[in-house]
């Protein structure tokens, strides 16, 4: 990035024309956000701002982004960043948001963040998939719409993560194994017809927290239309939710049977694109997981 510590004028100048909002000299790095950049907390008038910066040559994911955001957004049962701008100047492209001072959930933002949920995957399109391609953390997520489920899955989340993989070599018994996989979705999956719901896309435990008000927030989205249980099938991978999240959004709308049987495919496409992303560890875990799948269908 062209400008790894020191802010240019030249993007502060870009953040206010977007943003509306008369920028503080000196903006404070905080954690980064999904897929990598900086983050900054810049002080402004009439409200801080949180800003995202990466290269240009990356600025496609940004917009994309903050597409997802406003589409969340749009239906207005959680909390997202309102997004303030989005741009590019001098080498760097960024995003400039709502700064939301965010703070641990107790059990009852873990509820009301079930309940929400619930409510969102409520909002539903014709088809799987979604208007653009966008990112899953730095990974190129491709959302061209498809009426079947399965053949969504295998071609747009499986397949590609397996491409991936494929092209970056060292991985061809992990990509011959996975594969074999993809020619029996249709069969793991017989059956079952989701619609097509507004999902977050990358919801693990880093990715909502509550307010100063300790309503649920989510932030840095993989958003798409698939299935609702892609989205809770997540949430178990890494953790970050207790018992009253999904005591809440059961109440609000329960789970089909086989849910729990058919997360373990659906969090394979998260463990593949750790496996593209970080190595280590992952793509052993992607192998076992495909390897489990693979016996259910012996």
């Amino acid at each position: 990035m062209p400008i790894p510590g020191q802010e240019s004028a030249d993007l502060a100048h870009a953040i206010e024309r977007a943003s509306g909002h008369r920028l503080g000299l000196k903006p404070e790095p905080v954690a980064a956000g999904g897929g990598g950049g900086r983050c900054l907390r810049w002080p402004a008038a009439p409200a801080p701002l949180f800003v995202k910066l990466v290269p240009e040559a990356r600025a496609a994911m940004l917009v994309a982004e903050a597409a997802g955001l406003e589409e969340l957004a749009r239906v207005g049962v959680l909390r997202v960043p309102a997004v303030r701008g989005v741009g590019t100047t001098d080498g760097v492209a960024f995003l400039a948001l709502e700064w939301i001072a965010l703070r641990n959930g107790s059990a009852r933002a873990e509820a009301a963040l079930g309940t929400g949920l619930a409510r969102l995957h409520r909002c539903t399109a014709a088809r799987h998939g979604w208007q653009r391609d966008n990112t899953l953390g730095a990974t190129s997520q491709p959302n061209a719409w498809h009426g079947d489920w399965a053949e969504f899955f295998v071609t747009r989340r499986l397949g590609h993560q397996l491409g991936l993989l494929e092209r970056a070599g060292g991985h061809a018994a992990l990509v011959a194994d996975g594969r074999r996989l993809c020619e029996r979705v249709a069969t793991l999956l017989e059956g079952h017809r989701p619609p097509p719901a507004l999902l977050h896309g990358d919801l693990w435990g880093g990715n909502w927290a509550a307010d100063a008000a300790d309503a649920p927030v989510i932030f840095d989205p993989a958003v798409y239309y698939g299935d609702r249980e892609t989205d809770l099938a997540m949430t178990r991978l890494f953790g970050g939710f207790g018992p009253e999240f999904y005591a809440a959004y059961e109440r609000e709308w329960p789970l089909p049977p086989g849910a729990a049987g058919r997360a373990a495919l659906y969090n394979l496409y998260h463990v593949l694109n750790h496996a593209n992303l970080f190595g280590g560890g992952y793509a052993a875990q992607a192998t076992s997981m495909i390897g489990r799948l693979l016996s259910e269908l012996r």
